[in-house]
């Protein structure tokens, strides 16, 4: 049986980067006793693959992660036993069964995330949050009616230049923050920070000397049951169904 769990990561856990993250839930899994597959062969290890890896620094309501089970363990028991274990910093969401199908694995469906982007008042913490300028509403809405919104795109091997306004699904001005709805994963992949820098030179603020906060609030997969030639986005735990 696979299965998908969710879980939000705050507080300093923030700052623990992706790899440490499947370590600690590798030895996580085994002290809440759940009944996790393993590979065959000489060096077996668990089955596990992470959605979305979250960058350092960002905290989340919605990450994931799909393991194999090898007896059924309920919903229920599984979200309390695993939050029996874990740190304060990580809580789990939930855990529930996905299609068996390869090609319905988190790392594979990702389509769109979306953000809430705070400027905390120092870049000592994130905690005290600037109320945004009243202007700030009528320069997103600026920024979003450019033709294009051309950025400095870096790689591993080399930077380009690319017109980012295509993925970016919705961006919105709030009071204490800005929206961000992005498209992410294997076939386009826009990061928030880009687009915060991007804003903030537009609205003529130097991004080297504002405090940026990223929060990830979910993360999405298309709709396979929208209507034909119609985009629609669910959440990747809304593809699941608890285990009773």
């Amino acid at each position: 049986m696979k299965v998908r769990i969710k879980f939000r990561k705050y507080g300093v856990m923030r700052f623990i980067g992706h790899l440490d993250v499947m370590r600690y839930f590798q030895k996580a899994i085994r002290r809440a006793e759940i009944p996790i597959a393993f590979t065959t062969g000489y060096s077996p290890h668990m089955i596990m693959s992470f959605a979305q890896p979250l960058g350092v620094g960002v905290t989340s309501d919605g990450e994931y992660f799909d393991i194999e089970i090898t007896e059924s363990i309920s919903s229920e028991n599984a979200v309390a036993q695993l939050n029996a274990v874990m740190v304060e910093g990580i809580e789990v969401i939930s855990f529930r069964e996905i299609s068996s199908d390869k090609k319905a694995s988190g790392m594979t469906i990702v389509a769109a995330a979306d953000y809430k982007v705070t400027f905390p008042e120092t870049f000592r913490h994130a905690e005290e949050i600037r109320v945004l300028p009243e202007s700030w509403k009528g320069k997103v809405e600026s920024f979003m009616a450019q033709p294009e919104i051309v950025v400095l795109k870096k790689t591993k091997r080399s930077e380009k230049e690319v017109d980012i306004k295509p993925m970016i699904y919705k961006m919105a001005a709030l009071d204490d923050g800005i929206y961000l709805y992005l498209a992410t994963g294997s076939e386009q992949n826009l990061k928030p920070d880009l687009v915060a820098e991007a804003f903030l030179k537009f609205a003529g603020e130097d991004p080297e000397e504002t405090p940026v906060h990223i929060h990830r609030i979910d993360v999405y997969a298309k709709n396979p049951d929208a209507e034909e030639g119609k985009t629609e986005f669910i959440s990747l735990d809304g593809l699941g169904k608890d285990i009773l």
